[in-house]
């Protein structure tokens, strides 16, 4: 499947504004799932950059391939450290110092 720039350009408006709806109601109790489900969707841009790698066809879409999966997965490797820093900061103390 061949996709000209319109049509890309028209899928990524539509993913852009979809996004946009969905992150801007959510509550602020409700963003440590969300992170945790955005680290998903990084996932899935990952998949897609190894796709666009291996169907690369000269060098230049090689190069924008890496980079796409060198950054996807960065960054859902990014997200998860800092989900699970925040998902630290709800968890009890375990300093337990007696009062003499």
């Amino acid at each position: 499947m061949v996709l000209t720039g319109f049509v890309a350009l028209y899928i990524f408006m539509l993913a852009a504004f979809a996004g946009f709806e969905i992150i801007g109601r959510v509550p602020a109790i409700l963003h440590t799932p969300l992170m945790s489900g955005s680290n998903f969707i990084h996932g899935i841009v990952v998949v897609g950059a190894l796709w666009a790698l291996l169907n690369a066809s000269n060098l230049t879409q090689q190069i924008i391939g890496f980079i796409g999966v060198l950054l996807g997965a960065g960054n859902a490797a990014g997200g998860y450290v800092v989900t699970e820093r925040m998902l630290e900061m709800f968890k009890p103390s375990t300093n337990t110092k007696s009062k003499e």
